[in-house]
């Protein structure tokens, strides 16, 4: 039953009870018994009467974007003929750990709505939905019924396919530099065409188009760009100091998703893609290729990564680099230092690769030191917090310096701007340098 009528209810009993002062009201309140007891049984007939009088599903993909946005519809089928007010709880995978989830929707008699909300995970694995439960009224508000609708459902998170999708887009179209990468461009003459443009003092007059040039009575000339196919591995370290968590994802989740867009847009741009994930041993190697089925390949194989708590082995990585690449490649490495004596105890092994491959060395700020740092201290305690962040922030620093002097590329990058620089430092060797 409703509140509703637990409240008549009450509101008898009270009434009953002045009864003893004044008797009359001792048949009023059978009166209202007894039509309270009449409505219910009405309402319950109308409420039970029909074994399909409502219809629900859950509509969502099979699989989801790991940091993303995800959309869930739930659609719902009256098949009352009076219309009904909805209480609907949904039962969310427990990694979201929400207990308070529902939702009040009206639906008109013998018509359909729909409620659509959007989840965000922020871990891969697989996700399991329970059952939907709608609970409503009859139309004398009296009377309830609960609906179960069996609706279990495992969905896989994998690393963010909707960012590298909108990758890709611009990629394919050229407008990477609307998700806030540069674009860097150098000319070649091999025999790759890029476009028709307008002469101007200093172009090749060898690239003339004289068709162009007939039709626009202008001198136009090609302009080609140069045709190389490159090999490019994302390389991630897994071990414990890619454990750290930031807004709810850990770097290592970061490192994947920006690898995935990554391989992606190295495939658009004709290069060859590849991957090796590694903490103490290497844990997968997937060799650079341009073949169809590539990126399903860097999907499933990131899909499966998880952190190791034990310290990475540079040198076995090496070993594995160079024994397994032969050709040079630009090594994208994807890891974290967060001391100077750290990377010092790394830098043999980086300076071996860096000696075979062109090595790009990825590593994160600490967000939450940088914060640290722009807070005024207002006591001793905020002064000796806000000094000891500065040291491990200048620390960052000195790291970049000293990778640059011994002759290696790095990126020190926040998480939230790790794809988008990332790129931009592809794009900018892609276009600058021989790997």
């Amino acid at each position: 039953m409703s509140s509703l009528a637990y409240y008549i209810a009450a509101a008898v009993v009270v009434i009953d009870i002045l009864s003893f002062f004044s008797p009359f009201l001792f048949d009023l309140g059978n009166i209202i018994l007894a039509i309270l007891l009449l409505a219910i049984l009405v309402d319950s007939f109308l409420l039970f009467g029909k074994r399909y009088a409502l219809l629900t599903e859950r509509i969502t993909a099979d699989r989801w974007s790991n940091g993303d946005e995800n959309k869930v519809t739930l659609h719902f089928q009256n098949n009352y003929s009076f219309s009904i007010n909805a209480h609907v709880i949904d039962e969310l995978p427990q990694q979201f750990q929400e207990r308070n989830w529902f939702r009040k929707l009206s639906i008109n008699r013998n018509s359909e709505e729909r409620i659509v909300y959007s989840v965000k995970p922020l871990t891969r694995g697989e996700y399991s939905y329970g059952n939907i439960n709608v609970f409503i009224k009859g139309p004398l508000q009296l009377a309830r019924r609960r609906f179960i609708f069996p609706a279990a459902k495992t969905i896989k998170v994998y690393p963010s396919y909707i960012q590298m999708r909108r990758y890709q887009l611009l990629a394919v179209n050229n407008r990477l530099q609307e998700a806030g990468v540069k674009r860097v461009r150098k000319l070649g003459h091999s025999m790759e065409f890029e476009q028709i443009k307008e002469y101007v003092r200093g172009d090749d007059y060898r690239t003339i188009n004289w068709k162009a040039t007939a039709r626009k009575t202008d001198l136009m000339v090609n302009n080609f760009t140069d045709e190389r196919s490159q090999q490019i591995y994302c390389v991630i370290n897994k071990s414990r100091s890619m454990k750290m968590p930031f807004e709810g994802m850990t770097l290592l989740d970061y490192a994947i998703n920006a690898s995935l867009v990554l391989s992606n847009v190295a495939l658009v741009k004709q290069d060859k893609a590849g991957l090796i994930t590694f903490a103490e041993s290497l844990d997968a190697f997937l060799p650079a290729d341009r073949k169809p089925t590539q990126m399903n390949l860097v999907l499933e194989t990131l899909y499966r990564q998880q952190t190791k708590f034990k310290e990475a082995d540079f040198e076995k990585l090496y070993s594995v680099i160079r024994n397994r690449i032969t050709h040079r490649s630009l090594i994208v490495l994807f890891t974290n230092f967060e001391s100077l004596d750290g990377l010092k105890r790394e830098m043999p092994s980086l300076k071996l690769i860096a000696q075979h491959h062109l090595l790009l060395v990825i590593f994160f700020e600490n967000t939450e030191l940088k914060k640290l740092t722009e807070t005024k201290a207002t006591d001793i305690e905020g002064i000796y917090i806000k000094t000891i962040a500065e040291k491990f922030t200048y620390e960052k620093k000195l790291m970049v310096k000293e990778l640059y002097k011994n002759g290696i590329i790095s990126i020190l990058t926040s998480p939230q701007n790790l794809t988008v620089d990332t790129i931009n430092k592809y794009m900018e060797l892609k276009n600058k340098l021989s790997i």
